[in-house]
């Protein structure tokens, strides 16, 4: 088993000196930072076991840091603040923050030892860096968005969140489940219909999650409908997920309407990529952490440019899509730095991937350009999709044109268009 690695911040090169010694001497490995700036960048490039933070420094405070890490889902490893001039209530502020200790200068040997053992032994139970919703962003939509969810926390009855593709509804779930609780992604729906009972038995106080209520047969419909029914005598929250439109689905006699109207008690809406842009530089800076943290890639910073590029791009994916661009950016770049040029480069591949056909008809023994391996009515809304953004693109963004060819009447066109997630300009 490696050495464990601890991160000592301090601007005195003396006392960052004396920890290095005497924690070296215990078997551990020992990186030192003498002020904020380089201790965000060690954060950046690797996850320490252990962070011995002093408050006092000269270009920002610990406390500021410490918020910091916390607010950009950096905080997954224990943070045992130092400080000469410690005072009860700056103990206490920082470990609401979320510090594991405070230890006070001059430091015993016996303390200091005993501190980071323990501190260690608690980061063996904390989890590794993740994209999640408190690193989704700092805009005041997704402030917005995690006040609204606070607040449905309270509430009994199911939640149900309605978004695009790809735009973070597990990140929204997971936001309201309680530490050290079930947690359950439903992924073999057929239990529903089987035996919904037994999941709320097998995840009391926990939550239930379901990623596309819209996939759900008719069947499985009234499994949920029961299991939601029962959920407070478990204490289970359950969390429904769908990109589709419910109400229309139950017009047509494809969704149950006892369900719906269960579901329409408490739904939100979950913001695109495109909703709040100004998130994106720091979501690529912490999908690139989590990357070199699960040892997929090597560390890489981002220029400027390249953060504009990502900023500035359009993500009709989302969250999963910049994930897949993050990714690939990490693991193809040549230089030690992302560029504007490897932002170019990856974003003209997305391009070539999703350009339809000239003549909008799928390829040949090529390759199609249709996905069939999906459920028939996700095939569905991908092939209305791509018809209609192939007639938009047809007639130049002309309404009435589109209209004509598709033979719909104008508000249902529109209608149409929204439900598909497809822009126009009006």
């Amino acid at each position: 088993m490696s050495a464990r690695q601890i991160l000592v911040v301090d601007d005195e090169i003396g006392i960052r000196e004396l920890l290095r010694d005497i924690l070296q001497d215990e078997g551990y490995q020992v990186r030192l930072a003498e002020n904020a700036a380089e201790a965000r960048d060690w954060r950046q490039q690797v996850r320490p076991d252990l962070v011995l933070l002093d408050i006092w420094m000269p270009d920002c405070d610990g406390i500021t840091l410490l918020k910091e890490w916390g607010s950009g889902g950096q905080l997954t490893m224990p943070v045992v603040m130092m400080s000469g001039h410690g005072t009860i209530d700056t103990a206490v502020e920082a470990t609401r923050i979320g510090a594991f200790d405070f230890l006070e200068k001059p430091i015993a040997l016996q303390k200091l030892l005993k501190t980071v053992n323990a501190a260690l032994k608690h980061g063996e139970q904390q989890p590794r860096s993740d994209v999640s919703l408190i690193s989704l962003g700092k805009s005041a939509v997704i402030k917005e968005l995690r006040q609204r969810l606070e607040q449905m926390a309270k509430l009994k009855a199911p939640l149900l969140l309605i978004g695009a593709k790809g735009c973070g509804a597990e990140l929204c779930a997971r936001f309201l489940q309680q530490p050290d609780t079930p947690w359950l992604e439903l992924a073999d729906t057929e239990r529903l219909s089987q035996a919904p009972l037994d999941i709320l038995e097998q995840h009391r106080e926990g939550v239930v999650f379901v990623p596309e209520v819209a996939a759900l047969n008719k069947t499985e419909q009234k499994g949920l409908l029961l299991l939601q029914a029962k959920a407070e005598k478990y204490g289970v929250k359950v969390i429904c997920a769908t990109t589709h439109a419910l109400n229309q689905l139950a017009a047509e006699n494809q969704f149950d309407e006892s369900l719906l109207q269960a579901l329409s008690v408490a739904t939100l809406r979950i913001p695109s990529l495109q909703d709040h842009p100004e998130d994106i530089p720091d979501l690529a800076r912490a999908m690139a952490t989590l990357l070199v943290e699960t040892k997929e890639a090597v560390y890489r910073e981002f220029d400027i440019a390249a953060l504009n590029a990502l900023r500035n791009a359009e993500w009709p994916g989302n969250l999963a899509q910049l994930d897949s661009a993050i990714r690939n950016l990490m693991q193809t770049s040549l230089g030690e730095k992302i560029t504007l040029e490897d932002v170019n480069r990856i974003l003209e591949q997305f391009a070539l991937m999703e350009q339809p056909e000239a003549n909008g008809h799928a390829r040949g023994n090529g390759g199609s350009a249709f996905n069939f391996d999906q459920p028939l009515r996700e095939a569905r809304d991908e092939f209305e999709r791509q018809y209609f953004e192939y007639w938009l693109a047809q007639a130049a963004g002309n309404m009435s044109k589109v209209a004509e060819a598709a033979q719909l009447e104008r508000t249902h066109l529109y209608r149409k268009l929204k439900q598909l997630g497809i822009k126009t300009k009006q």
